[in-house]
C-alpha cells in the first residue's frame, strides 16, 4: 500500500501532542485541566438512567431498591427513591442537600458529593471550579504519583505511593475518566470508605460508568448499577427546585 506522507505526518504530530500533554501533567491541577480540555464540548448536559441499588447487610443478606436519576451538570441531581409516586428522594443543587419523604422536606444540609464533582462536573465546568472544590474538600493537588488499576495505568491525586488512607481520587490514564475515590468515610473517620467507577459506557456524548461499588475497611457494601441510560434528555430546571419536587419527575 502506497504511504501518505500528510497521514503519517499528521499522526506523528498527534502523538507528539499527546505525549508532550502527558509530560504536562505533574499536579492534580494540570489534570483536571487536562479532563476538562479532553471533553471540551462533546459531554453531556444532561443525563438519566434507572439505577439498581443494592446494600450488602454484614449479615450475608442484602436489600434491592430501585432509583431513578437525572443530573443537569454542572452541579444538580436528583434522585428518586423507589416508585415515584411515593415522593421520596433528594435534591443535589450547587452544594446543597435537600431531602424529601413524602413529598416534604425532611433535612436540608450543604454537601459538596466528590462523586458528582469528579465523575460528571469536572468536564462540564471550568477547571478552576473544580480545583476550588477539591481543595475545599482536603485533597492535596501537589500529590500526584501513577499506580496501575484494573489493568491499566492511572494517575493518582491526593496521596504519596502506598498511602491508601489519605483522602485521594485516581483518574485513567488512557481516556481521563475517573475511577476511584477513597476517603475517610463520613460516618466512622476511622474507617476508609473505597468508591469505583467501573463498566464504563460511551454514550453520544461523553462516557459513563454504569456500575459503581462502594468498599469499606475492604468489604463492598453497596453498588449501583444503571440502565435506560440517556445522555441530553431535555429536562426542565424546575425540575431541581426543591419548591416543586412534588411536581416535576424526570422524563421517562
Amino acid at each position: 500500500m502506497k504511504s501518505c506522507p500528510g497521514l503519517v505526518l499528521a499522526i506523528s504530530c498527534l502523538l507528539t501532542l499527546e505525549l508532550v500533554a502527558a509530560q504536562e501533567i505533574r499536579s492534580g491541577e494540570a489534570l483536571l485541566a487536562a479532563m476538562y480540555a479532553r471533553y471540551k464540548g462533546s459531554w453531556y448536559d444532561t443525563v438519566t438512567f434507572t439505577q439498581k441499588s443494592t446494600t450488602y447487610n454484614p449479615d450475608g443478606t442484602t436489600k434491592i431498591e430501585t432509583w431513578y436519576e437525572a443530573a443537569m451538570l454542572p452541579g444538580k441531581l436528583l434522585i428518586n427513591f423507589g416508585p415515584l409516586e411515593n415522593r421520596n428522594g433528594v435534591l443535589l443543587v450547587d452544594g446543597t442537600l435537600t431531602s424529601f419523604q413524602n413529598g416534604k422536606v425532611s433535612a436540608t444540609r450543604p454537601l459538596v458529593n466528590l462523586l458528582l464533582v469528579l465523575g460528571f462536573d469536572v468536564y462540564r465546568q471550568r477547571p478552576e471550579i473544580t480545583i476550588h472544590l477539591l481543595k475545599q474538600q482536603g485533597i492535596d493537588l501537589t500529590k500526584l504519583h501513577e499506580e496501575n488499576w484494573e489493568g491499566q495505568p492511572v494517575y493518582v491525586v491526593g496521596a504519596v505511593k502506598g498511602d491508601l488512607k489519605s483522602k485521594q481520587f485516581w483518574v485513567e490514564k488512557n481516556r481521563l475518566l475517573f475511577v476511584r475515590l477513597i476517603e475517610p468515610s463520613a460516618a466512622d473517620p476511622k474507617k476508609i470508605e473505597d468508591i469505583r467507577f467501573a463498566d464504563y459506557r460511551r454514550l453520544t456524548a461523553g462516557w459513563i460508568a454504569a456500575r459503581v461499588e462502594v468498599h469499606v475497611d475492604g468489604r463492598m457494601v453497596f453498588t449501583e448499577e444503571y440502565s435506560d441510560i440517556k445522555p441530553n434528555v431535555k429536562l426542565d430546571p424546575a425540575l431541581f427546585d426543591p419548591k416543586q419536587f412534588t411536581s416535576q419527575r424526570p422524563e421517562k
